[in-house]
């Protein structure tokens, strides 16, 4: 029997930031252990989650996922337990595998879905309709009509739906946005970039391009920084995208280099204008760091800038040469032989919501609670949605700009997104 002060948790997705497996190895990222399953063995460990489920639709890999999670997990860190339920079998292929997974869970279960963009929303709102709290890594869903159907099936299950965006807690990007909140008035202006080096188009062959882009998946970050940091101060209305081409296309990937979205945002105390460009690409050299991600942030009465990438902390090994480090996200170094990462917000991410759902189910707190932005909950982030699926739609019409729609001029929710009209 499963213990109820602890929770079962499904982990949907086997790829690089659940296991740290890619290709048939372990990933060449800063995630070559994994985050998400070498978080939930930690919580289980600490009494947190009791049963481990990971469901993916090729089991073949799972052997070979086994075998790396022991060298990575295992033998580096003491009194880790493994036991792991897979889905589907060792010897089956079956993209509906979740159906069966999700089967074997109850009410108050967590799923936890790292996979591709365009799958999140059949998954999520299969294990939400079985009653299980879920997390789903950004971007939750691509289009604004999916996000409202989870939503509305998230409240009417009573569950906890939330999105998976790590950078709310790291600890720069908390300050930036509590400073800009209170102190630096009206928005006036955001530039942010994120990269990732251009091998990360082999990493993910399989998707790039064909469920998914590189604003969906890195503009995604920033775009919910926005969001989270004005809420209640702007909203966004209009967002005009652009891209640039070639290196993909040269390895036969049919998708964009970089794209930019630059958004116009609505104060709503007074209705003046602000500006913010988001920048993603795939194709940056490699270089001290796997993800390069900064902003600058501007308001009427002073400004922010970040450089996430570079803490003032630098490695160099014989083996893996120089780079800047950042153990902030995950400490994969142990501590007298046990893991001890849970100060890191890549961990602190998951364990939040984890914690959040024990309170759910021991009746203590209600889903709703968490909407004050102390989670990333499916029905606080849908401008986010709107702003990634408007600029997508833009992109494959040219550069059209598209309006953000609302109910009101108060309305802080989007409900539609159309062409811009001259």
């Amino acid at each position: 029997m499963s213990d109820a002060s602890k929770v079962n948790v499904l982990m949907v997705g086997t790829g690089e930031y659940t296991t740290g497996y890619v290709g048939g190895t372990a990933s060449d990222s800063d995630k070559g252990a994994g985050v998400v399953a070498l978080t939930m063995f930690d919580l289980r460990r600490r009494s947190k989650v009791d049963h481990v489920g990971m469901c993916g639709v090729n089991g073949k890999k799972f052997p070979g996922i086994r075998e790396h999670m022991q060298k990575n997990i295992g033998d580096v860190y003491a009194d880790m337990d493994l036991t792991c339920d897979t889905f589907p079998g060792d010897d089956e292929v079956s993209p509906k595998a979740f159906v069966t997974a999700a089967a074997s869970y109850k009410k108050g279960d967590v799923a936890v879905i790292f996979t591709p963009d365009d799958t999140h929303f059949d998954i999520a709102l299969e294990c939400i309709n079985r009653g299980m709290h879920v997390m789903v890594t950004k971007p939750i869903v691509q289009t604004l009509e999916h996000h409202q159907m989870l939503a509305k099936a998230a409240e009417e299950n009573n569950v906890l739906v939330a999105v998976e965006v790590h950078k709310r807690l790291d600890p720069f990007y908390a300050d930036a946005r509590d400073r800009a909140r209170s102190g630096l008035g009206n928005f006036q202006y955001l530039y942010a970039y994120m990269s990732q080096p251009k091998h990360q188009l082999d990493t993910f062959r399989a998707w790039a391009g064909k469920s998914s882009d590189i604003s969906y998946y890195l503009n995604s970050h920033h775009i919910d920084f926005s969001e989270w940091t004005l809420a209640g101060i702007a909203r966004p209305v209009r967002v005009t995208a652009t891209g640039s081409t070639g290196v993909a296309h040269a390895k036969d990937i049919k998708t964009e280099d970089s794209i930019t979205l630059t958004v116009q945002w609505q104060n709503l105390n007074d209705k003046t204008l602000g500006c913010a460009v988001y920048t993603s690409s795939w194709v940056a050299p490699k270089s001290d760091v796997h993800s390069q991600q900064r902003f600058f942030y501007m308001g009427s009465s002073g400004e922010i800038n970040v450089d996430q990438a570079h803490r003032g902390c630098t490695v160099a090994t014989d083996s893996g040469g120089f780079g800047s480090v950042n153990p902030l996200f995950m400490k994969y170094t142990p501590t007298n032989g046990k893991f001890s990462g849970q100060g890191s917000y890549g961990v602190k991410s998951f364990e939040n919501f984890i914690d959040a759902c024990l309170a759910i189910n021991a009746g203590s707190n209600k889903p709703g609670d968490y909407d004050d932005g102390s989670l990333a909950t499916v029905h606080t982030t849908m401008q986010g949605t709107a702003i990634l699926e408007a600029g997508r739609r833009s992109l494959d019409t040219d550069g059209q700009p598209m309006d953000i729609i609302y109910k009101s001029e108060e309305a802080e929710e989007p409900i539609g997104i159309q062409p811009h009209a001259f």
